[in-house]
């Protein structure tokens, strides 16, 4: 547990004195992300575990701004071939398109949105809405509350960022993949880091951030 605290230290540290750091890098994913500015990259280490790396590119090229985040994974892995209940996180390049939490907003760069009993994520294969954020009550939701669809008042959630996978919004190709809140166990799919680290990222976060998975 202190070395835990300690990796979650020092990251937050490398966050915050980011403009120091030296720009010599070249991330794996460097030559797919386009313009993108800011990236954090998901490596699994085995099993259900993976690594964050966090990165900003400026005029002088990347630079890592934090390293080693320690972070939960699908509890079936990675694969390029996700779908709708498999328990395995996906493999690729998303966009991070907004923020959400039980929590109130803790800043930040991207949208948020504040959940509460009544916001669900829609996945229902056969719903219009499916893989997309919804507000009703349970009894009155126009999509089946069970099997893929989740409430998002759980602790997990208390911080969350939306990664871009399915937004075709394909009927069975997955949906409610996020950077959350972690409880120290494996994910149904998403990507689960430590609470208070969690907070750091979104507070650095900008629109046009990506998050890059691979093995």
């Amino acid at each position: 547990m202190r070395r835990l605290l300690t990796l979650l230290c020092a990251a937050a540290v490398a966050i915050s004195v980011a403009p120091s750091a030296r720009a010599d890098l070249t991330p794996w994913f460097a030559s797919e992300v386009g313009s993108a500015t800011q990236v954090i990259s998901v490596v699994g280490v085995g099993g259900t575990d993976a690594k964050v790396d966090v990165y900003e590119r400026g005029a002088a090229g990347w630079r890592a701004v934090a390293a080693a985040i320690p972070a939960k994974i699908g509890e079936n892995g990675m694969s390029a071939d996700h779908y709708e209940g498999s328990g395995m996180t996906p493999m690729g390049i998303y966009p991070l398109d907004f923020a959400f939490g039980t929590q109130p907003n803790p800043g930040g760069g991207l949208q948020y949105v504040q959940v509460g009993s009544n916001h669900w994520w829609d996945g229902d294969v056969k719903s219009p809405t499916y893989n997309t954020m919804q507000v009703c009550e349970k009894a009155q939701c126009p999509f089946s509350t069970s099997g893929g669809t989740e409430n998002l008042d759980i602790p997990q959630y208390a911080h969350a960022v939306v990664m871009g996978v399915n937004k075709q919004r394909v009927p069975g190709k997955g949906s409610a993949f996020f950077l959350h809140s972690t409880d120290g166990g494996p994910t149904a799919g998403c990507v689960a880091i430590d609470d208070a680290m969690l907070v750091t990222l979104m507070k650095w976060l900008r629109p046009g951030a990506l998050i890059a998975i691979a093995k």
